[in-house]
């Protein structure tokens, strides 16, 4: 081997290693996240400190992975046990994160793995090196942390902290355009992308601007329609759910009726005043996250199940309306903006080479890239939400959670709309595994499983499978040649 292989292999190393050592750091964050907000603790106050003895841990007692094989496993001043999933979780992320990077940055488009072409992972745009796509890469890290930590707390708690939602969104708002404005500026464009794409997400194109102004309006809808939430001029949605909550649970414990008794529990009126338990995009700190239901035989529900209380709840056609009249303004000014926007593009001219009319007035690469955010947000979430509306009015039982819509909105403005789409029909494949596996391994399945762990797991899926899903696409539909995604 030359000197300058081996240069190149330790420089390899090297960006790994800081990878997978900040990927544990990141672990150690998730860890905080996943014990403080489901207790509605702050995360950056008070200091970690021992949950037995309460003693103020030291640098030391804190460093991923190595400070609790140091510990062997217990806390240094009272000898308190340590949960081993604190470094599992920490090792978790460093190699997801590392894993990711050494995949799409380091190995070889002609690399193999036991057969399987794993250098055919990394997308095209990750071929344009690090230097000019790590804050692309960045917002791809965010997404894989939150959903780590999405994964936790859901698991436990059946909901989703909705600042683990609208982190990774946020950060791709901010550095997916403004990377794209600096990129055209010095480069033109990305050296390397998916055919037909201008950018490493889905977005309109230099001809799409009817999208472009599409997602400006659904946007200002979203916010016109959280104002007037807030306001009060329109209604929460199952703002009830905590009183009718209060009583289904007297009831449960309640003694069952003598003969000829009235019923112990009977639905209350909607009241406005209860704090609410879901609500539309923006407006509350957490949101449940409903399980998948009917894998076993149904008990009576307990006081203490209140994934099945949830199910219960008998007002769920009344509540998808209130939702429906909150999503009106994002779709009007969705249809608005977009046939504005089309107006301003104008006048239209054919391109003979593309064989198809385009725009006089072409969109900047940073625009177009704004819109991709946006697009993947609204779309991400909208499939979600009408899911959850058509369902809930179909059986009238509230289908999907609003935990969930924030989740795949989150998933498509970091990785835009198309991959969001593919996760969100995907997870119910992953769904159906998981069950089958409980199956075969306990004898059992769990009468109610939380949505978003299959749906955090299928967006990962739709990152690595990339590649053969495009192949997958291109066999159904051979009409339109090879399908290539971004």
């Amino acid at each position: 081997m030359d000197r300058l292989a081996m240069l190149q292999l330790l420089l390899a190393a090297v960006q790994l290693g800081f990878v997978f050592a900040v990927g544990a750091c990141i672990g150690s964050l998730v860890n905080v996240l996943a014990y403080r907000l489901p207790l509605g603790m702050s995360v950056v106050t008070p200091p970690s400190r021992c949950p037995s003895c309460q003693t103020k841990l030291t640098w030391r007692e804190n460093i991923p992975i190595l400070g609790w094989v140091i510990l062997r496993g217990k806390c240094r001043f009272c000898k308190a046990r340590i949960s081993p999933e604190y470094p599992l979780i920490e090792l978790l992320v460093a190699v997801l994160l590392a894993g990711l990077f050494a995949l799409w940055y380091l190995t070889p488009v002609n690399a193999t793995l036991v057969g399987v072409p794993v250098g055919e992972i990394a997308p095209e745009w990750a071929r344009s090196g690090l230097g000019l796509t790590w804050p692309i890469f960045t917002v791809f890290l965010a997404l894989a942390a939150c959903l780590v930590a999405m994964t936790l707390v859901d698991a436990k708690t059946f909901t989703i902290p909705l600042v683990l939602t609208w982190t990774p969104a946020l950060v791709a708002l901010a550095f997916h355009p403004l990377w794209a404005g600096w990129v055209q500026w010095k480069h033109g464009a990305l050296w390397s992308r998916a055919p037909g794409w201008t950018w490493a997400i889905a977005s309109p194109g230099s001809a799409g601007g009817g999208w472009v102004g599409a997602s400006l309006g659904g946007i200002a809808g979203l916010v016109i329609a959280n104002v007037l939430l807030e306001r009060g001029l329109i209604r929460r949605s199952f703002a009830d759910y905590e009183e009718w909550e209060k009583k289904a649970r007297e009831a449960a414990t309640a003694p069952p009726p003598g003969p000829g008794a009235s019923p112990p529990f009977e639905p209350v009126s909607p009241s406005g005043d209860a704090p609410p338990a879901a609500v539309p995009l923006g407006s509350a700190p957490e949101s449940r996250d409903l399980p998948v239901v009917g894998v076993a035989p149904a008990d009576r529900p307990g006081a203490d199940d209140p994934t099945q209380l949830w199910i219960r709840y008998p007002h769920a056609r009344r509540e998808m309306l209130k939702e429906i009249v909150f999503l009106a303004p994002c779709l009007a000014l969705a249809v608005g903006g977009g046939a504005l926007a089309r107006w301003l593009a104008g006048p239209w001219l054919f391109d003979f080479e593309a064989n198809r009319f385009v725009p006089s007035v072409a969109v900047p690469l940073w625009l177009d890239v704004l819109a991709g955010v946006l697009m993947g947000y609204l779309i991400g979430g909208g499939v979600v939400w009408a899911v959850r509306i058509a369902g809930s009015l179909a059986f009238g039982k509230e289908a999907m959670g609003l935990g969930d819509v924030h989740l795949m909105g989150a998933v498509g403005a970091c990785l835009g709309w198309i991959d969001s789409a593919l996760a969100f029909f995907g997870a119910a494949f992953v769904a159906l595994a998981w069950a089958l596996g409980s199956r075969v391994t306990s004898g059992r399945m769990r009468r109610a499983m939380p949505y978003g762990p299959f749906l955090a797991a299928a967006t990962l899926l739709v990152l690595l499978a990339k590649p053969w899903i495009e192949r997958g696409f291109s066999a159904m539909l051979p009409g339109l040649g090879p399908i290539s995604l971004p």
